[in-house]
């Protein structure tokens, strides 16, 4: 067993796959980091400007009067 472990450990291909395999699943490791990390970014980003035009809404429907708000929200009810 010594034997094998020794003859792997003295060989520069092997040695030279190996890094590259190691190379190789670490690049793979943080491009999976970085994809979440760019998603997590986006959907923060579309949850900010609905949030803004939800407060536009909220805003434009309480400077309506009362009728005209009730007018325009029946609308959107649901049947």
């Amino acid at each position: 067993m010594s034997a094998l472990l020794a003859w792997v450990l003295s060989n520069p291909t092997v040695l030279a796959i190996g890094a590259g395999i190691i190379a190789v699943a670490g690049a793979w490791f943080k491009g999976r980091l970085s994809g979440a990390k760019a998603e997590r970014h986006k959907q923060q980003v579309e949850q900010l400007a609905a949030r803004d035009i939800s407060d536009q809404v909220q805003n434009d429907v309480g400077a309506m009067p009362a009728d005209e708000a009730r007018k325009e929200l029946s609308r959107w009810r649901k049947s």
